[in-house]
């Protein structure tokens, strides 16, 4: 039985992957085929009830009884095929759709896993594409293309065997032509799986244009870039144009061959049938019934022509969103130990980190006390953000090199790890949601009480309330409504909220001015006496009362110490803190 499933998963190519989710919804499948079948009984039966209403009205003893007999059961069977077919189409459509809510799902969760690398080599668009163009191109494998494909082969099977039991001759004749057809849909069908993939592939690229256009119009606007990426997109989406007419050009020979091939049998069966009649081999009730099935192979014909184009988009589609799911988690949990809660002791081991063989951090190794803080300083590229990542495991971490509560991280669950952890990045990303859901991220049933006293502590809140619709109000794509100082704020409140035993403040309060900081920092002093704190900022104010300060300069920790330590030391520390009192002295100058 496994080899004829392996067999089965070769033949389908990308498609195999779907057999589980078919599996899943194996009993609707077979009544869905049930009902193909009854259709196309119901559809058989009617060409030769036609048969025995010709021949009895040649015969010329015309009853009008008889007649109306003819025509109630030609009625009956098309209402029976009808309801048959609205069965069909619903259970078959019905399951596609099921099966493309549980893949999208089933994505969309194997996107949550990846790590922080993934996304820096794969463009928002092109996962986008991925997850809506390409999906629905194998929901129409699963719904109309399974459909029409089990429609197909019961149609040919039961007309073809009809048509022999009317004339053998004949039928082997009029289905010559139809040999060809395999040929054509060989040839034809690798065309079509190459050119849509490739049409798929330029259509990521138009919805990663269209994507960075609208995240960015407020750069593109300031920088006066709006014709130039018109352009940009105008060029994506001729390409595009162009590749499509290209697949439309082959269609266009399909589909119109595929119906010369059926005129051809018509052809046969006009002038070998047509002799047939006339010589009395067949009755003319046969001559009839022939044509009738002949004509039923006509949307067959066609349709395997609609069905092999559905196909290869669907594997072609399948292909590229395979290419996703099969992208490998290097980070989850493995050998994990039964972790529940966290104290916040930090150590680092001699850390050394590289991003695709570039060495970014390099024999890194400090210890932090549980409830102690330490601050992180350094230019720009030192590797204080990819410090603080590694912490959170947004990326691999080399084993026996980070340990929390004197337990290697890896071996901390990752549920445990980061609910422990109230991380604020550079970037103050929000959703596009109200401020309240924003702040309440990390406990969506935060009582309002808790809401307003993280707001409080962030300085926030007198921000919120002079809002109409307080904490109701809704920041927009990105907090676009908001300020740079804003979002850094709010995104403070969201890591207070959890009350974390670990926080860490990645130059969060660098778009606030120096008296909105000394509020938060003193604000923020009562809350860092019950966490571990990491803060990593260019301002000295910020991170001089620190318990240890440690600089960073081409991922080596070149000073370590207090605050009054390392200006005694003279380094990059001192003179930094130098520069920043000058540039405070000529502030109140031209204050004055």
């Amino acid at each position: 039985m496994s080899d004829r499933i392996r067999r089965l998963e070769f033949r389908l190519g990308p498609l195999s992957r779907l057999l589980p989710y078919l599996k899943r919804y194996g009993r609707q499948l077979w009544i869905g085929v049930l009902t193909v079948l009854a259709t196309n009984i119901a559809a058989v039966v009617a060409p030769w009830i036609l048969r025995e209403a010709v021949d009895y009205l040649k015969a010329g003893e015309v009853n009008q009884k008889t007649l109306i007999f003819y025509a109630s059961f030609i009625l009956l069977v098309s209402l029976v095929e009808g309801i048959f077919r609205f069965l069909m189409r619903r259970i078959l459509i019905g399951v596609s759709r099921l099966i493309e809510y549980d893949l999208r799902n089933d994505l969309f969760a194997h996107l949550q896993l990846l790590s922080s690398s993934f996304y820096q080599r794969h463009s928002t668009g092109d996962i986008m594409a991925r997850a809506t163009n390409d999906l629905s191109a194998v929901r129409s494998v699963l719904g109309p293309g399974i459909m029409y494909s089990i429609n197909t082969l019961f149609t040919t099977i039961l007309t073809i065997s009809v048509l022999f039991t009317i004339s053998p001759r004949l039928a082997i004749l009029t289905l010559i032509p139809l040999v060809a057809v395999s040929l054509s849909v060989k040839h034809f069908g690798h065309q079509i799986h190459q050119l849509f993939e490739k049409i798929q592939e330029q259509f990521s690229w138009i919805t990663t244009v269209a994507q960075e256009n609208v995240a960015g119009i407020r750069v593109v606007k300031a920088y006066n870039q709006e014709e130039a990426f018109i352009e940009r997109f105008r060029q994506a989406n001729d390409e595009y144009l162009q590749r499509s007419l290209s697949l439309v050009r082959v269609q266009g020979i399909f589909q119109p061959l595929l119906a010369f091939l059926l005129g051809l049998s018509l052809v046969g069966l006009l002038w070998y049938g047509g002799r047939q009649v006339v010589l009395g081999t067949i009755t003319l009730g046969d001559f009839v019934a022939f044509m009738a099935y002949l004509a039923m192979l006509t949307w067959p014909t066609i349709a395997l022509g609609f069905v092999i184009n559905i196909f290869e988009r669907g594997a072609a589609s399948m292909r590229r969103i395979n290419r996703l799911m099969d992208v490998q988690l290097d980070i989850e949990d493995r050998d994990v130990k039964h972790i529940d809660q966290i104290r916040g002791e930090i150590e680092v081991r001699n850390l050394t980190f590289s991003y695709n063989g570039a060495p970014v951090l390099k024999n890194v190794s400090f210890h932090v006390p549980a409830g102690n803080s330490l601050a992180i300083v350094g230019r720009t590229g030192s590797g204080k953000s990819t410090l603080v990542n590694l912490l959170c495991r947004l990326y691999p971490v080399p084993d026996g090199t980070i340990f929390i509560d004197g337990e290697e991280i890896n071996r901390i669950p990752l549920n445990t790890l980061r609910k422990s952890i109230g991380y604020v990045p550079q970037d103050a990303f929000l959703f596009s949601e109200t401020i309240r859901q924003n702040i309440a991220f990390g406990d969506p049933n935060a009582p309002e009480e808790k809401i307003r006293e993280a707001a409080e502590i962030s300085n926030i809140l007198p921000d919120i309330e002079s809002f109409p619709g307080g904490f109701k109000t809704f920041v927009g794509e990105r907090g676009v409504t908001l300020s740079g100082g804003q979002k850094q704020r709010l995104s403070i409140s969201r890591a207070l909220l959890i009350r974390p035993r670990i926080l860490i403040l990645d130059d969060s309060l660098s778009a606030v001015d120096t008296q909105t900081e000394e509020q938060i920092l003193e604000r923020l002093s009562h809350q860092l006496k019950h966490c571990t704190a990491i803060l990593i900022s260019h301002r000295i104010s910020t991170i001089k009362m620190a318990d240890e300060i440690i600089v960073l300069d081409k991922g080596r920790i070149v000073e370590r110490g207090s605050h009054t330590e390392l200006l005694q030391h003279n380094g990059y520390y001192a003179d930094l803190y130098q520069r920043q009192l000058l540039k405070e002295e000529l502030e109140q100058d031209e204050a004055r």
